[in-house]
């Protein structure tokens, strides 16, 4: 691992204007009116976040100062709110190892952590009065330039997505006691490549949500999730729009890449098209081309849709699921069956139960039977780790530790918290 490169006070205002700024890699902030520690850079409320400050609170969110009593100057003062407040560091490419200590030397704090376009970080961390609680894990930050060529043809709404842009943005939420904050850029972590739909993608506004920015919270520092789906893609349109080669640019030996792809699969009606056809072949590519690059392909099966007949659910993916794994066994390589697993996760959920787990809301017109709420996708999230456990993937040894999970005894939704982010759409994601 490379040394790190901290920044004193005294060097951060230039270091983080014009050019320069894109050579800082590692930043210590200290939150609140009291007295900065010792190379770190203070950060009070009043920092608003600019493009020749490099840092700063964003989106119009400001949290409170605070000072306390004590004697250890990181301690002794920070930031607090029961509102949602982002905060927001200017950085290039690649993944950061992110410490944020939270407390309050008077008060209690209840925390939960969002990065980006709303991928889980923390949940629910709870501090006592008077007590620190220091947690670390990996962002991967992203941009659309091809080091090999071109850059990604993204779509509309990913110009303005959080995922896209030029920072590294974290969302606290929830009764957020802020002390410090460390981030530091890392070379050494396992990457895990997402390739997908809008069952994948970070989905960046309430209420929905996707698989690909909950499986986050399941791994502890030494795995980066490098999450490259978008809304409404087949293999087709992903590889069309240099998504692969974006991956394949910038993904090294001992990577991992996800793939999971259908449900706008089956709707290209071409000659060459449909699941033993493109479908299949597409996926053949993938394998190659990682492969080619020292990297580990697993295929994921495409989520099912929620559509009961009585008590069973129907699947409405076709063959495509069959083609899927049929390829991983033609290929060698790991699969994970989620549309078998989501099946049995909604049937245990049964038809009425199932609707807490979809973008089914009547009282707001809202009745979507393919795409995920919260709750929904950090069930699928469970399987996903399950699925790594079950094919013995190396990755296994950087999960959190946490019971195992069945989806034929899903978790109780109402036990389920999600504080929710300030974006809301009632606008559906491309695909179905």
């Amino acid at each position: 691992m490379k040394p790190r490169i901290f920044l004193t006070s005294a060097l951060v205002a230039a270091l983080f204007a014009g050019a320069n700024a894109q050579q800082a890699v590692s930043f210590k902030f200290d939150f609140g009116p009291g007295k900065a520690a010792p190379g770190y850079v203070q950060v009070l409320p009043e920092a608003v976040y600019s493009a020749t400050a490099g840092f700063g609170f964003d989106f119009g969110t400001r949290p409170s100062g605070l000072t306390r009593k004590g004697s250890n100057p990181l301690k002794s003062d920070l930031v607090r709110s029961t509102t949602p407040f982002y905060f927001s560091v200017n950085v290039p490419e690649g993944n950061y190892e992110v410490r944020v200590t939270l407390g309050d030397p008077e008060g209690t704090s209840y925390s939960t952590v969002k990065a980006e376009s709303r991928r889980l970080m923390l949940e629910n961390v709870r501090t006592f009065r008077g007590k620190f609680i220091t947690k670390t894990f990996i962002v991967y930050v992203k941009d659309r330039k091809i080091s090999t060529g071109g850059q990604v043809a993204l779509k509309e709404r990913e110009l303005t997505k959080l995922d896209w842009d030029d920072k590294l943005t974290l969302e606290f939420d929830q009764e957020t006691a802020l002390s410090s904050l460390e981030i530091s850029k890392v070379d050494d972590q396992v990457t895990v490549f997402l390739a997908g739909n809008s069952t994948v993608v970070n989905q960046e506004e309430e209420p929905w949500a996707s698989w690909g920015q909950m499986i986050t919270r399941f791994f502890e520092p030494g795995v980066a999730i490098a999450n490259q789906a978008e809304s409404g893609l087949s293999l087709g349109s992903f590889i069309g729009q240099k998504r692969l080669d974006k991956v394949l640019s910038v993904m090294k030996a001992g990577d991992f890449v996800f793939v999971e792809f259908g449900h706008n699969d089956e709707k290209e009606k071409g000659a060459n098209d449909g699941p033993y056809k493109s479908y299949s072949d597409r996926l053949r590519l993938f394998a190659d081309k990682v492969k080619e690059k020292g990297g580990t392909l697993v295929i994921v099966t495409p989520t099912a849709r929620r559509s009961f007949s009585g008590n069973t659910m129907v699947n409405t993916h076709g063959d495509y699921p069959d083609a899927a794994r049929k390829v991983a066994v033609e290929k060698g390589v790991a699969l994970i069956d989620l549309t078998a697993l989501s099946t049995q996760l909604f049937e245990a959920m049964g038809p009425e139960g199932s609707k807490n787990a979809f973008v089914i809301y009547p009282e707001k017109n809202m009745n979507d039977n393919t795409h995920f709420n919260p709750y929904g996708a950090y069930e699928l999230a469970k399987i996903i780790v399950e699925g790594i456990k079950a094919n013995k993937l190396s990755l296994a040894k950087y999960l959190v530790k946490r019971p195992a999970f069945d989806p034929r005894h899903p978790d109780a939704f109402a036990e389920f918290k999600w504080p929710e982010s300030p974006k809301v759409s009632l606008v559906k994601p491309d695909g179905n």
